[in-house]
């Protein structure tokens, strides 16, 4: 669902994002360190590496792997593909041929033969010669360029969502959509049309999956029980539907 332009009351989409002043959510706990230090030590024997990022924020690298990348055979495995907008694949492909990657595999992580297309044929032990494939875990860079970078990790579930803020996070999501004229949200929610602000999109949210939540008001004869909209849970509703490929495919790069 595509449209040409603002819903009646609207202006214009929103030309840049309002952070408000956010410092960069940085999110780099004691595993992440831990793998860190054994991927260092793995790279020393390693003799290809095979990098995997998500396919809708695949144009960042972490500058840990630079120094790593720049020696050894490289496969970069854009996974996720699913879920991200084939219409941007050549763009992300040109930006990453001036990175200096040049062998590049989309994957969907969906089908067993994903594989084959990393390793050339069914995966079995390899003994002449001798190989071993050695698996680190993933990890981010300890600190992040900018804000915006952070927000994108963290709509794609790499960084912990309370340290961003849900509600921050979903306005991001609405303003990054509008910008690509993504509109799978105004059908998968039933609007009427749609928004430029956040408050609105979480309203119908609230309403159609019933997330309300009961708040206790002071008057004057005492204390009134109350069933408000819980915003909160609707704008992690929406964040899960856009993980979840449910408001169409999205690449946030």
């Amino acid at each position: 669902l595509r449209l040409s332009a603002p819903r009646a009351g609207c202006d214009a989409w929103r030309g840049r994002f309002d952070f408000g002043g956010r410092d960069v959510a940085s999110w780099f706990p004691g595993h992440m360190a831990k793998g860190l230090r054994q991927m260092r030590a793995s790279l020393r024997r390693a003799d290809c590496l095979i990098e995997v990022r998500d396919a809708r924020i695949s144009c960042g690298c972490n500058p840990m792997l630079q120094e790593a990348l720049g020696i050894r055979p490289h496969v970069l495995v854009l996974n996720k593909m699913d879920l991200a907008d084939p219409r941007r694949q050549p763009v992300i492909l040109e930006h990453l041929k001036q990175q200096g990657c040049s062998h590049v595999i989309f994957t969907d992580c969906q089908r067993d033969g994903n594989i084959k297309k990393v390793m050339g044929q069914q995966p079995c032990v390899c003994e002449k010669p001798l190989m071993y494939l050695v698996d680190t875990p993933g990890v981010l860079p300890p600190k992040l360029g900018d804000v915006e970078t952070g927000m994108k990790l963290a709509l794609c579930g790499a960084i912990r969502d309370h340290l961003v803020g849900e509600d921050v996070m979903a306005d991001y999501l609405l303003y990054t959509l509008n910008k690509q004229q993504q509109f799978g949200y105004v059908r998968h929610y039933g609007l009427a049309g749609a928004c430029n602000t956040i408050e609105p999109l979480l309203k119908c949210v609230a309403l159609a999956r019933g997330r309300t939540q009961k708040v206790k008001v002071l008057t004057g004869t005492g204390n009134v029980n109350m069933t408000t909209l819980d915003y909160p849970a609707a704008a992690y509703e929406f964040l899960r539907d856009f993980r979840a490929g449910r408001l169409g495919r999205v690449t946030l790069d």
